[in-house]
């Protein structure tokens, strides 16, 4: 595992997409809620990982995947290119976290399967049931509230990876792929204004689909829960001191 963060060794947001406009222009990019939540003192570095070329492992102390608009079954180009890329990071024992897409995607580089939920559009702040304890989830009790907008889904686990919550409409919310690496499929950067904010973009494609965009809506809260566990990631695995024994 690489050493302690430390001011010459920043997190690198690998970013993956965009926010809805609506919410872009109001609160900012996906790295800057990422930084906003995780609510820690030290230094990030964002590169955009359809396009830019990769670091070098020893550059970096953490490695935080954004969401996206795109869908890991299309296998596009750049996609490939990641993964392989998230397979070194794991194999290294990279302290990584991945959200949404980046928990769909480390899914698939790890030898997963992702495709889209029958189930249908999860959105708005759900409740997710613990299945396995874990230090991620550790101040959580047995279920918490999260924030989540999707259409993929894991569907089948790469081997070695432990699903340690679900969701009425998604089996596999909170995935440890290997020591050091954690994929959720909720967005723990999304505060209540946020997920609102949501909502109201995808108002069309809710109504569209048949689901009830006021009760939604009106559930909408916090999702500390969700929150939680970007900060239970931060906390187990990253310091700002010089070392730290594991």
């Amino acid at each position: 595992m690489l050493a302690p963060c430390t001011p010459s060794k920043p997190i690198l947001i690998l970013r993956v997409g965009d926010p809805a406009e609506p919410v872009r222009i109001k609160n900012g990019s996906f790295a800057q809620m990422i930084q906003r939540a995780a609510a820690i003192n030290v230094k990030f570095q964002e590169i955009d990982a359809q396009a830019e070329a990769f670091p070098l492992l020893d550059s970096f102390c953490a490695v935080v995947i954004t969401g996206s608009s795109a869908s890991v079954p299309t296998q596009e180009k750049w996609m490939v290119r990641l993964q392989s890329f998230l397979a070194t990071l794991v194999e290294a024992q990279v302290p990584t976290f991945g959200i949404c897409f980046g928990h769909q995607i480390l899914a698939e580089a790890l030898g997963g399967k992702v495709q889209r939920n029958p189930r249908g559009r999860e959105i708005g702040s759900i409740r997710v049931t613990v299945r396995e304890s874990d230090p991620l989830l550790a101040a959580l009790g047995t279920a918490f509230d999260a924030n989540a907008t999707h259409l993929d889904t894991v569907v089948t686990l790469p081997p070695n990876a432990k699903s340690l919550a679900w969701s009425e409409l998604d089996d596999h919310q909170v995935i440890r792929f290997g020591p050091a690496c954690y994929g959720v499929q909720f967005h723990p950067e999304f505060n209540k204004e946020i997920m609102r904010g949501y909502v109201d973009a995808r108002r069309h494609l809710i109504v569209a689909e048949g689901l009830d965009d006021i009760r939604i809506e009106a559930n909408v809260n916090e999702g500390p829960g969700g929150t939680e566990t970007l900060r239970a990631f931060m906390r187990e695995f990253l310091s700002t001191e010089p070392t730290r024994a594991r």
